[in-house]
């Protein structure tokens, strides 16, 4: 660039002070060489200066996470620098000024602390940006797809299912389940959601088939846990996480509620039945215990039947005759026999 400008100072020098010119002129053309000589030295001073500048730029971005932005900006800085020195350069420093006011707005992208964004660059994937403040080149070279990393909740339709003992019932259960990692969700489904969504159908209808209405309603926990367990490992090569599945109803038909309902009530007699067949089978044995002790001692029994007439005429205030067993009589009216 240098041996350019000195060429082009000495081709003026030569064609303003040709020979047969007046020596007042002459001298007046030597200004001139030197007035160009030193302006094409300031030039130079001022390209350096701006290469020196825009490449001190370029590290910081670097060190920045923002190289993106700077590299072009150097890249622009450089043409401009190249291109000053012309008419066409002029023109095309003008539009790199003007373009950049519309380009740099969309580069930069900032992604919240909850999601993950996966990057494309002509088409391929180039990696998954971080939270914070990324840049990215518009118009179309690269391609942002945002991923959500919080819990979704998902309400499974009710599904119509057939038990293993042939009674049809309708399930209510909830998936939730999240995402670990963003590019397998991306570019391994179409949509993680929806495919999450109806993979938990399947799998509900085929494990619950399986099972008798009587382990839905009191195995609950462990069908959950397999469910989960199933859904999880089908999931897995999507970069999704299963972290839980609840059945949250079952719902009978009428016939089988009422079927139900009269089991329940004989199971409820059955059990009254059994209390008191078992209290009378303990009150038959304390009887028989007593029984055998009285037999033993026949003056206790004769005090038991003195302790229900005392009873009986404690309950109604009226006076009632009982025949009393002479021997009682004999007890009372008996005297001490004196020796001859």
């Amino acid at each position: 660039m240098r041996a350019i400008l000195e060429k082009a100072g000495k081709v003026a020098g030569d064609r303003g002070c040709r020979a047969g010119v007046p020596r007042r002129a002459a001298e007046g053309c030597g200004e001139v060489v030197e007035l160009a000589s030193g302006l094409r030295e300031v030039a130079l001073v001022v390209f350096w200066f701006v290469a020196a500048w825009w490449g001190l730029w370029t590290v910081l971005a670097l060190i920045a996470r923002v190289r993106l932005l700077f590299a072009f900006m150097l890249g622009l800085g450089v043409l401009w620098g190249s291109l000053a020195f012309s008419l066409a350069g002029s023109v095309l420093s003008f539009l790199l000024i003007i373009i950049p006011i519309f380009i740099l707005p969309k580069m930069p992208r900032i992604i919240p602390e909850y999601q993950r964004g996966v990057l494309f660059r002509f088409g391929r994937l180039a990696g998954v940006l971080r939270p914070g403040l990324n840049v990215i080149f518009p118009f179309g070279i690269d391609k942002l797809w945002m991923v959500d990393l919080r819990t979704f909740t998902i309400d499974v339709p009710k599904q119509e299912i057939i038990t293993r003992d042939n009674v049809p019932v309708i399930v209510d259960a909830v998936v939730y389940f999240n995402v670990y990692e963003p590019s397998l969700a991306v570019t391994k489904v179409a949509n993680y959601v929806q495919s999450t969504t109806l993979l938990g159908q399947t799998i509900l209808r085929s494990v619950l088939g399986q099972h008798e209405l009587d382990d839905m309603l009191a195995k609950r926990e462990q069908l959950n846990e397999e469910l989960r367990s199933l859904l999880d490992r089908a999931t897995d090569p999507w970069g999704v996480k299963v972290s839980a599945v609840e059945i949250k109803a079952v719902e009978l038909p009428e016939t089988m509620k009422r079927a139900m309902a009269k089991q329940a009530e004989a199971e409820r007699e059955r059990r009254a039945k059994v209390i008191s067949a078992d209290g009378e089978f303990e009150a038959a044995e304390k009887l028989r215990q007593a029984a055998i002790v009285i037999g033993n001692e026949p003056t206790a029994l004769q005090l038991r039947y003195l302790q229900t007439l005392t009873e009986i005429a404690i309950e109604k205030n009226s006076t009632i005759l009982f025949p009393l067993p002479m021997e009682i009589l004999r007890y009372f009216g008996a005297r001490p026999e004196t020796p001859a």
